[in-house]
């Protein structure tokens, strides 16, 4: 396989897409857990641990990955609905030869991925991904009854990942005397995130613990952090925590009801460790990432720099730069010197222990970093076009850009999970930022219609 190999179904978070439809169909996700079997195990008996998050189509994929993997010769350990981070971990400590994660992170149920994690609880590398799609494409056959894997159900892993959490800040940070509102989304933190937090001492008002398999991620959690503002305005909370779905991403909110997103968290955590002696390398945030961070970052002595978006991308330049703090404007944010992927519940602790540690409120903490107007518009385009080569597009770019001169910025991409173009735009007056991004989201979507 050559470096440059396209790879057919893996995304940059897995595979994805609408269940019922290729690939996330229980035919295809059968074959997938055989193959990724065999690849992962490397031919041998092995143990690959199965978690998902609160989607009803969970039950189907669970079941077709498991056959999959049991036709393979490989054990199977299941741990039912459990974070995407929880998992990572999980399959570290079990010593498994992998972990897998049956989810759509913050899409809505009608959607459902299916993404790995080495034994190390890393994202796979691009080869592996490649090598488990090249045995996709081989006959399928089952090893001979008696080497057949073993399914086992993991009964403590909710406890073994609590207790993980609240090692990752120190045994003197408590929170007692705290109110929290903490929004699980009707997602996999629904019977984890809560008790973390009480158990640290902190009072909490939960919100998104009633999952039913259709009702993640609506209306609730860190992509509609709307209930969570009135809540924390209504119990007069200290602060409001919400997560997505699969848990690995968080948004929070301060007693005055105000966001505090992924760039001002960053900042928090890379401003506490900065003052602590302990923040190693540079902090990698992405195109994504509002100036005020680079910027405020700067002014600490801070190194800052930009990956492309997307958890991988922010993990590889990490490595690269010998960092250990590193995340996204969406609030998914990697504590290297915690854990090895991104973590909602792990991310709010350490902003937690800021706080604590600082005797400062959130709003305080979030003040000391001004952010830039930014302005995200999404186009959805449900086939595949080209906007590098619509010159209607790229004249439109060019007047953008000249309009901001110096004091702004522009990204045009496609997603890597949706069927979207985002389009944003940043600078120093808001209404300018409006006006140029809905612009410009007009001549992606025209050229977009003439296009199709």
């Amino acid at each position: 396989m050559s470096k440059g190999q396209q790879r057919k179904y893996f995304g940059t978070d897995g595979i994805r897409g609408l269940v019922g439809e290729t690939p996330i169909t229980a035919e295809f996700v059968l074959k997938l857990g055989w193959a990724a079997g065999r690849v992962l195990t490397k031919g041998g008996r092995g143990k690959v641990l199965i978690g998902k998050d609160t989607r009803i189509s969970g039950y189907m994929l669970e079941s077709a990955l498991q056959a999959g993997l049991s036709s393979a010769g490989v054990d199977i350990r299941l741990l039912g609905p459990m974070p995407t981070p929880a998992i990572a971990y999980l399959t570290r400590t079990l010593h498994a030869q992998a972990g897998i994660v049956i989810s759509a992170s913050h899409n809505p149920y009608q959607d459902n991925g299916i993404k790995f994690f080495s034994a190390r609880g890393e994202k796979l590398p691009d080869e592996v991904e490649l090598a488990i799609e090249a045995e996709l494409d081989e006959p399928m056959h089952t090893v001979d009854s008696s080497l057949l894997g073993k399914a086992e159900r993991v009964g403590d892993a909710a406890g073994r990942y609590i207790e993980f959490c609240k090692s990752t800040i120190p045994g003197n940070v408590e929170l007692r005397g705290m109110k929290l509102v903490v929004d699980c989304a009707h997602g996999a933190t629904y019977h984890v995130a809560p008790h973390v937090f009480e158990e640290l001492g902190a009072e909490v008002i939960r919100l998104g613990v009633q999952p039913n398999g259709l009702n993640i991620n609506k209306g609730c959690g860190s992509t509609h952090p709307e209930a969570m503002q009135a809540a924390v305005l209504e119990h007069k909370a200290d602060l409001g925590v919400a997560l997505d779905g699969d848990g690995d991403r968080l948004i929070m909110v301060d007693h005055k009801g105000e966001l505090v997103d992924g760039d001002e968290l960053l900042f928090i955590i890379a401003q506490s460790r900065r003052e602590a002696g302990n923040l190693k390398g540079a902090v990698i945030g992405t195109v994504m990432s509002n100036l005020g961070l680079e910027h405020a970052l700067c002014a600490l002595g801070v190194d800052f720099q930009r990956a492309a978006v997307g958890d991988r991308y922010v993990m590889d330049l990490l490595r690269k730069e010998g960092g250990t703090l590193g995340g996204e404007s969406s609030g998914h944010i990697i504590c290297l010197d915690c854990t090895t992927t991104g973590d909602g519940i792990v991310s709010a602790l350490q902003v937690l222990a800021a706080l604590v540690q600082s005797g400062r409120t959130l709003h305080e903490l979030k003040s000391r970093m001004a952010k830039y107007p930014q302005c995200l518009v999404n186009v959805r385009t449900e086939k595949k076009f080209d906007f590098a080569a619509s010159s209607h597009v790229q004249d439109a770019l060019r007047a953008v850009e000249a309009q901001l001169a110096s004091k702004g910025r522009v990204l045009l991409r496609a997603s890597g999970t949706e069927p979207l173009i985002r389009v944003m735009v940043e600078g120093v007056d808001l209404q300018q930022v409006e006006t140029l991004a809905n612009y410009l989201a007009a001549a992606v979507r025209q050229a977009y219609e003439a296009a199709n």
